[in-house]
C-alpha cells in the first residue's frame, strides 16, 4: 500500500505537469512553432558586411554584398580576400600551397564553400538554415559573420 502512495505520489504531479506542458505548447502554436512577436523584420535595401569571424589574427576579410527585396534575399555576392597578399581568395589560390597536398585540399573546399554559401542563403532564405559544408567550414564561419554583420543595419 505504502508502494502504492508513493508511485500516486509522484506519477499524478508528473502527469499533470506533462499534460499542462501540451496544453501550453498548443496554445502557442506547437512546440516548434516560432513566436510571432520574436520574428525579426528586415528592410528591403542593398547591404554590405564584413569579417573576419573567429579568425582575427589571419590576414583574410569576407565581404557579402546582398538586396532584400520584399524581405528577400536577391544578388547575394560573396568573396574573401588576402589583405596581405592584395588578392582574392578564389580558385587560384591554391597556388600559394605548392608543394602541400592538404592545405591546396582544404583551399578547394574553401572555395567550393565561398561559391555554394550564397547560393544556399539564396535558396534557404535564412541565414541559420545554411549548412556548413564539410572541409569548409572557415569559408562558412566567414561567410556567415559577414551576413550577420550587414544584417545589422537592415533591422
Amino acid at each position: 500500500m505504502k508502494k502504492l502512495i508513493t508511485f500516486s505520489a509522484i506519477v499524478i504531479p508528473l502527469a499533470l505537469l506533462v499534460s499542462s506542458s501540451s496544453f501550453q505548447a498548443k496554445e502557442s502554436g506547437g512546440l516548434n512553432s516560432p513566436l510571432q512577436d520574436t520574428a525579426i523584420k528586415f528592410k528591403d535595401g542593398t547591404y554590405e558586411g564584413q569579417s573576419k569571424a573567429s579568425y582575427t589574427d589571419e590576414p583574410f576579410w569576407g565581404i557579402v554584398h546582398f538586396q532584400l527585396k520584399n524581405g528577400k534575399f536577391t544578388d547575394i555576392c560573396f568573396m574573401v580576400r588576402d589583405s596581405n597578399l592584395h588578392e582574392p581568395f578564389d580558385a587560384k589560390y591554391e597556388k600559394h600551397f605548392e608543394g602541400n597536398p592538404e592545405y591546396i585540399k582544404q583551399s578547394r573546399n574553401d572555395w567550393n564553400g565561398v561559391q555554394t554559401y550564397p547560393k544556399k542563403l539564396a535558396e534557404t532564405q535564412d541565414i541559420n538554415k545554411v549548412d556548413a559544408m564539410s572541409g569548409a567550414t572557415w569559408s562558412y564561419n566567414i561567410f556567415r559573420a559577414s551576413v550577420q554583420d550587414a544584417l545589422k543595419n537592415a533591422k
